[in-house]
């Protein structure tokens, strides 16, 4: 990665105003009030956050969100987890244009993994220092909440030591109402079994519109709020995400981070916000121009200074590729994401990305930082390591020059 045509300098953290305003010169007037704004922790409102995404220069984006990141987190560090997507079921009662994954449970090649399969996935990821499961699947049409907690039951006793992420909002709204349970009784059940911490995954747009047009069958906006809500106030935390890039507005994006915005200053349950781009192959959609990575990096940007209450922005390297990966981490992402030892939804719309453990440590010590693993709320679980007493100056994007062709 080093050799690879980015213009970076050195620059030394944290940001101190002189350089705040030497990070944002480059945007015209207007521009560079927003952007000075954001970095001086001031909130943007919905209407400069779709502004921004006029802004054409995204370079004054990235170090603007750089400047934020920064702030926020001064350590010389940057951080990854290591652990593993399984998705215990592809069989599905909701109908989404933008997914390849999904099958019915007629279909020849749908599947609900046994439970042998379940523990040699996991035996894998701990031989491998994972300290997570991301568990997930399709909204199964008939298995019964208990189901579900016996899986999670037998999990945690097996291996106490496993964080089980599991279950997106998506499932949760299914399970509440093929079950028939009060929401927050499902949720208590799930917490009471083992259920560790709740994915932000099934957001895509949180706008009705966009997701009616292209779901059905499946949680609304409103509804996948609730479902954090809920188990926010149920004492747990979770991570957001959005998938954006097929037929949503911009306008639309910001609606969808500022009713993430407003769910967070309500609870501060969430650890994390983490986007990436609809990768149209083998769907419905697929004749939609895939987005690139000029709209994916001003994107994550224009997060990072929008979600002022949300500490941490992760880089999806598993939609983007390696390069665009490491480069997230200027555009005001401080973590890397996870080393995926398993990945089946993006993979089966033709993106199959992978990195290696060294790969990823690489690419988060070539920008002059130290990397470091850490668990789903962010805590450091690796030792600290000898490096951190002389690292290098972190890398900053050049202001003479724009890290990616627009």
């Amino acid at each position: 990665m080093a050799s690879s045509k980015l213009c970076l300098t050195t620059r030394h953290s944290p940001m101190v105003p002189g350089r705040v305003i030497r990070a944002v010169s480059c945007a015209n007037g207007h521009w560079r009030k927003v952007l000075e704004k954001a970095v001086a922790g001031e909130r943007i409102t919905p209407q400069e956050g779709l502004e921004l995404f006029q802004c054409h220069d995204l370079h004054a984006l990235g170090r603007a969100a750089d400047a934020v990141c920064r702030r926020l987190h001064p350590e010389p560090y940057r951080t990854y987890n290591i652990d593993r997507n399984i998705n215990y079921t592809n069989i599905c009662a909701a109908v989404c244009d933008f997914c390849a994954f999904y099958r019915k449970s007629t279909d020849a090649d749908a599947y609900v993994l046994p439970r042998e399969v379940l523990y040699q996935k996991i035996e894998e990821t701990i031989a491998l220092g994972g300290d997570q499961i991301l568990l997930q699947g399709g909204n199964h049409p008939s298995l019964p909440l208990s189901w579900y907690e016996d899986v999670l039951r037998d999990l945690k006793a097996r291996y106490p030591r496993i964080n089980l992420h599991a279950f997106s909002a998506a499932e949760i709204w299914h399970f509440h109402k093929l079950n028939r349970l009060p929401l927050r009784t499902v949720l208590q059940r799930l917490k009471d079994a083992g259920m560790g911490s709740l994915p932000g995954g099934g957001a895509e747009i949180l706008v009705d519109r966009v997701r009616k047009a292209i779901t059905k069958n499946k949680v609304l906006t409103d509804e996948w709020l609730e479902v954090h809500r809920t188990w926010h106030e149920l004492g747990g935390k979770s991570t957001c995400t959005m998938m954006f890039g097929h037929i949503e507005t911009l306008a639309e994006r910001i609606e969808h981070l500022e009713r993430l915005r407003q769910l967070q200053d309500r609870t501060g349950g969430f650890t994390a916000f983490i986007c990436w781009t609809f990768q149209p192959e083998h769907t419905a959609l697929a004749h939609l121009p895939r987005a690139g990575a000029h709209d994916y990096l001003r994107t994550q940007a224009i997060a990072r200074l929008y979600l002022d209450n949300i500490p941490n922005i992760q880089s999806s390297w598993v939609t983007q590729g390696p390069k665009i990966g490491q480069l997230a981490l200027l555009f005001g992402a401080n973590d890397m994401g996870s080393l995926m030892i398993e990945e089946n939804v993006v993979s089966a719309a033709g993106t199959t990305f992978r990195l290696t453990l060294e790969q990823i440590k690489n690419s988060i010590r070539e920008l002059g930082y130290i990397p470091r693993q850490r668990n789903v709320l962010y805590q450091y679980i690796d030792p600290e390591p000898l490096e951190a007493t002389h690292t290098q100056a972190p890398i900053g994007v050049s202001a003479e020059h724009s890290p990616v062709s627009a």
